[in-house]
């Protein structure tokens, strides 16, 4: 009796951990588009890796993929390979990654955390005091807005993401448009 009550959670636990694997791959279908595309609002402002204020329109002309996480954050710890491994495969169309983290340590608890996950493509955002994320309504972490050159949102995913597998890297480029001028392609 006892083996087959074993066998039978360890079915449950398996199948539930296979549920837990294909809702962390999740792709373009759960974007939320916006195909008018949402301005955003005015002056948000967030740092870069040495603390100076940045705006979204430094970005203008770019596609951006901004992503809201932390390192305390398992989802978003999870993802963050995926998101380096797109900053790659995108940035030569000039479109860019932005992971903006909320931990409130800064560069103290973010810089060792890409060195220890040997994030080599992504640079260091932050958006420390939450901010940012207020005024663009994010509610939980990891979430990411996807902005077209024009910088305005066009779609949005809540959780978790396969942001390297090859439809989601399309469902990007189609979102964010066209190639971008030369003007705009070089590094920020």
């Amino acid at each position: 009796m006892r083996r087959k009550l074993f066998a039978a959670l360890g079915g449950t636990l398996a199948t539930a951990a296979t549920a837990r694997q294909a809702a962390a791959a999740a792709g373009p279908e759960k974007l939320r588009e916006t195909p008018e595309g949402r301005p955003l609002p005015e002056n948000l402002v967030f740092q870069d890796a040495d603390g100076r204020e940045t705006r979204f329109d430094a970005f203008r002309g770019k596609g951006l993929v901004v992503n809201f996480w932390a390192t305390w954050c398992p989802p978003c710890v999870a993802e963050m390979p995926a998101l380096d491994r797109a900053q790659a495969a995108l940035s030569p169309q000039g479109i860019e990654v932005l992971a903006l983290s909320s931990d409130r340590a800064g560069r103290g608890v973010v810089e060792p955390f890409y060195r220890r996950t040997e994030l080599q493509h992504l640079k260091m955002w932050f958006d420390a005091r939450g901010a940012t994320g207020r005024a663009l309504g994010i509610r939980g972490l990891p979430t990411t807005l996807i902005l077209d050159r024009g910088g305005r949102e066009v779609a949005r995913l809540e959780g978790e993401a396969a942001w390297d597998s090859p439809a989601m890297l399309a469902a990007i480029r189609r979102l964010v448009g066209g190639a971008a001028p030369a003007s705009t392609t070089s590094s920020t």
